[in-house]
Order: C-alpha cells, then structure tokens, then sequence
C-alpha cells in the first residue's frame, strides 16, 4: 500500500459517495487507475463496505448507554452470551474484553424506559450474565470518523 492508496482510503473515509471522478481529482490521478486501485483495496479487504452514517435522533434511538457485562467465565456461557447478542437490534456494538469488565456494550434506544425494559428483559436474562453495569452517555464528544491512514 502506497501513498496514493491511503489518500484514496482518507478521502473515501471522509466521503463514501465520492464519484470515481471527484475522488481520482483529489488523490491526482486519472479515473482509470483510480478506480483499479479502489477495486483492488475492496478485493484485499482492505475496504470492507460502504455505510451511511445515521442521525440516531432521527430514528428514534437518541438515548445511548455503554453496558459493562460479566459472563461466567466458560467457553459455552462465552458463546451462547455471543450468541444472542446478535439477536437483540438495540445493541450496536459489542466488544469481548481482556480482565474485568469481560464484555462492552454499546446500546442505543429511543428512551430510559426503552433502556430500563431492555436492561430487564433481555440483558439481565441472557444465560451466563453475572452481572450488568450501565453508563449513560450524556455527550458525544468526539464522532467516529475512520481509521487514521
């Protein structure tokens, strides 16, 4: 990966719908090649998928918890805890950690009362959770916006 390639990944990063042509003007190379090395950056995997990036108010998911969870510390209660994670939309991200918490959750809803039914219904009852922890986010400080290439 050269240069070239990883101004092609910043711009594409900062703007997913550029038009071959608009991105090849920005990284100042013609639309042909442009566009081999974007199609060779998809086919390494190096570009994964494109993504609009919502307004969570807008879809009625304004109100965003991080969720500390502990799992027993078993293979099977591990995997099923994984599991059924996939199963529940409100949880947007999910990371299994090293020590204590073991697991991060990134929730986003419509309320607390949306929140509180969640956290009752289907957190606190998936197999293996010892214990659940929640930390309301009260202001986005700093958005997600890529990688630094």
């Amino acid at each position: 990966m050269d240069a070239i390639d990883r101004e092609i990944l910043r711009e594409l990063q900062r703007d997913g719908r550029l038009s071959n042509q608009e991105l090849a003007q920005r990284v100042g190379l013609t639309p042909s090649p442009c566009m081999r090395r974007v199609r060779q950056l998809e086919q390494d995997g190096v570009i994964q998928g494109y993504r609009a990036v919502i307004d969570p108010e807008a879809v009625g998911r304004g109100f965003e918890v991080l969720v500390s969870v502990e799992v027993r510390r078993d293979r099977e209660a591990v995997e099923a805890f994984e599991a059924a994670l996939q199963d529940i939309p409100d949880v947007i991200e999910a990371y299994r950690l090293f020590g204590s918490p073991g697991c991060l959750l990134r929730i986003a809803v419509g309320d607390l009362r949306a929140y509180e039914r969640l956290w009752i219904e289907r957190l606190t009852a998936l197999s293996g959770v010892t214990e659940v922890n929640s930390q309301i986010i009260m202001k986005r400080i700093k958005e997600p916006t890529g990688l630094p290439v």
